[in-house]
Protein backbone atom coordinates (compact mmCIF):
# COMPACT_ATOMS: atom_id res chain seq x y z
CA UNK A 1 0.00 0.00 0.00
CA UNK A 2 2.80 2.57 0.70
CA UNK A 3 4.02 1.72 -2.79
CA UNK A 4 0.90 2.51 -4.33
CA UNK A 5 0.92 6.08 -2.28
CA UNK A 6 4.28 6.85 -3.47
CA UNK A 7 3.16 6.41 -7.13
CA UNK A 8 0.34 8.72 -6.45
CA UNK A 9 2.19 11.19 -4.56
CA UNK A 10 4.82 11.36 -7.10
CA UNK A 11 2.48 11.70 -10.08
CA UNK A 12 1.16 14.57 -7.86
CA UNK A 13 4.29 16.13 -7.54
CA UNK A 14 5.19 15.80 -11.43
CA UNK A 15 1.45 17.83 -11.96
CA UNK A 16 2.47 20.15 -9.69
CA UNK A 17 5.79 20.92 -11.60
CA UNK A 18 4.14 20.82 -14.81
CA UNK A 19 6.36 17.54 -15.51
CA UNK A 20 4.68 15.13 -18.00
CA UNK A 21 4.24 12.09 -16.18
CA UNK A 22 5.48 8.89 -17.39
CA UNK A 23 6.91 5.46 -15.22
CA UNK A 24 10.74 6.69 -15.81
CA UNK A 25 9.76 9.93 -13.73
CA UNK A 26 7.41 8.25 -11.09
CA UNK A 27 10.39 5.29 -10.71
CA UNK A 28 12.79 8.29 -10.37
CA UNK A 29 10.95 10.37 -7.89
CA UNK A 30 9.84 7.13 -5.52
CA UNK A 31 13.74 5.69 -5.80
CA UNK A 32 14.53 9.12 -4.43
CA UNK A 33 11.84 8.81 -1.40
CA UNK A 34 13.79 5.31 -1.00
CA UNK A 35 10.09 3.53 -1.71
CA UNK A 36 10.77 0.97 -4.02
CA UNK A 37 7.35 0.18 -6.91
CA UNK A 38 7.59 -2.10 -9.13
CA UNK A 39 7.85 -0.96 -12.77
CA UNK A 40 4.30 -2.31 -14.00
CA UNK A 41 2.38 0.15 -11.32
CA UNK A 42 4.80 2.83 -12.60
CA UNK A 43 3.61 2.23 -15.84
CA UNK A 44 0.21 1.71 -15.46
CA UNK A 45 -0.74 4.60 -13.46
CA UNK A 46 1.26 6.73 -16.28
CA UNK A 47 -0.98 5.10 -18.62
CA UNK A 48 -3.90 6.05 -16.76
CA UNK A 49 -3.03 9.84 -16.41
CA UNK A 50 -1.47 10.23 -19.62
CA UNK A 51 -3.37 12.99 -21.65
CA UNK A 52 -5.39 13.99 -18.32
CA UNK A 53 -4.62 17.42 -16.45
CA UNK A 54 -4.67 16.02 -13.17
CA UNK A 55 -5.03 20.27 -11.71
CA UNK A 56 -8.25 19.94 -13.36
CA UNK A 57 -9.29 16.85 -11.85
CA UNK A 58 -8.79 17.71 -8.57
CA UNK A 59 -10.26 21.02 -8.39
CA UNK A 60 -13.49 19.16 -10.26
CA UNK A 61 -13.77 16.11 -7.81
CA UNK A 62 -17.07 17.05 -6.26
CA UNK A 63 -18.55 18.22 -9.79
CA UNK A 64 -19.06 14.27 -10.92
CA UNK A 65 -17.04 14.59 -14.10
CA UNK A 66 -16.87 17.08 -17.45
CA UNK A 67 -20.31 16.45 -18.56
CA UNK A 68 -22.11 18.08 -16.07
CA UNK A 69 -19.77 21.62 -16.16
CA UNK A 70 -20.42 21.66 -20.10
CA UNK A 71 -24.25 22.28 -20.03
CA UNK A 72 -24.16 25.52 -17.97
CA UNK A 73 -21.42 26.97 -20.23
CA UNK A 74 -24.22 26.38 -22.80
CA UNK A 75 -26.46 29.10 -21.51
CA UNK A 76 -29.14 29.64 -18.92
CA UNK A 77 -32.20 28.35 -21.39
CA UNK A 78 -30.38 25.33 -22.53
CA UNK A 79 -30.06 23.70 -19.18
CA UNK A 80 -34.20 24.27 -19.08
CA UNK A 81 -34.71 22.87 -22.47
CA UNK A 82 -32.26 19.79 -21.71
CA UNK A 83 -34.47 19.30 -18.72
CA UNK A 84 -37.59 19.31 -20.79
CA UNK A 85 -36.37 17.26 -23.22
CA UNK A 86 -35.22 14.68 -20.41
CA UNK A 87 -38.92 14.83 -18.67
CA UNK A 88 -40.38 13.75 -22.55
CA UNK A 89 -38.12 10.93 -22.84
CA UNK A 90 -38.54 9.42 -19.41
CA UNK A 91 -42.69 9.99 -20.02
CA UNK A 92 -42.21 7.84 -23.67
CA UNK A 93 -40.31 4.95 -21.68
CA UNK A 94 -43.27 4.67 -18.86
CA UNK A 95 -45.60 4.60 -21.59
CA UNK A 96 -43.61 2.02 -23.62
CA UNK A 97 -43.69 0.09 -20.17
CA UNK A 98 -47.05 0.92 -19.66
CA UNK A 99 -48.56 -0.33 -22.62
CA UNK A 100 -46.81 -4.04 -22.25
CA UNK A 101 -49.00 -4.62 -19.41
CA UNK A 102 -52.36 -4.30 -21.70
CA UNK A 103 -51.72 -7.00 -23.84
CA UNK A 104 -53.18 -9.57 -21.72
CA UNK A 105 -50.56 -11.85 -20.51
CA UNK A 106 -47.47 -11.22 -18.05
CA UNK A 107 -44.39 -13.10 -17.26
CA UNK A 108 -45.85 -15.50 -14.34
CA UNK A 109 -48.79 -16.16 -15.57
Amino acid sequence: MASELAATYAALILADEGIEISSDKLTALTSAAKVEVEPIWATLLAKALEGKDIKELLTNVGAGGAAPSAAPAAGGAAAPAAAAAEEKKEEKAEEKEESDDDMGFGLFD
